[in-house]
């Protein structure tokens, strides 16, 4: 699962997924019609990567609070947003029973689960894509910034090698 792109966009509802980037505005496409809009630059626009829960021990990125949703609920849907208030608490502490319960209010409990809901939706939540990611890292399949230096200088090195025949032959 990937939230680089996907916005939120304060006076729109849903969430919205960058296509480009325009002189004085992004363009950006919602999630749930699929149409195409520009979000200047006076709009209050938020990164889901950069949007984290209050919790007591430190600030948990909104795409962790999503993978325990995704898990607890194995890979199903959550509970509707429009919920009472009750219920959404009661849920969100079965997920996060370490969320700090006065800086986080029922409106954002509101948006985290509409949000989850859409992307699920959408077919944008995949933990299994995140794990596989992980193993790669873990198993060193992944090239690193040193390999292709690496390989550099070795071209480097039969490059030079292969001059100074030519340099002597004249």
């Amino acid at each position: 699962m990937n939230l680089k792109g996907i916005l939120a966009i304060s006076g729109y509802q849903g969430l919205f997924k960058m296509i480009s980037q325009a002189k004085n505005a992004i363009i950006v496409e919602s999630l749930i019609d699929k149409k195409r809009m520009p979000a200047y630059t006076t709009s209050k626009i938020s990164s889901l990567e950069d949007i984290a829960i209050f919790t007591s021990d430190e600030d948990l990125p909104l795409l962790k609070v999503f993978q325990k949703i995704y898990e607890h609920l194995n890979k199903g849907e959550a509970i509707s947003h429009k919920s009472s208030g009750n219920e959404l608490k009661k849920f969100f502490t079965e997920i996060l029973p370490e969320y700090d319960k006065e800086r986080v209010y029922v409106s954002d409990i509101k948006k985290v689960i509409q949000w989850y809901n859409l992307l699920l939706s959408e077919e944008m939540i995949d933990l299994e894509e995140d794990e596989k990611d992980i193993e790669e890292n873990a198993e060193g399949e992944v090239k690193t910034d040193d390999q292709p230096k690496e390989k550099s200088q070795e071209e480097e090195e039969a490059k030079d090698s292969e001059e100074k025949p030519d340099e002597k032959s004249e």
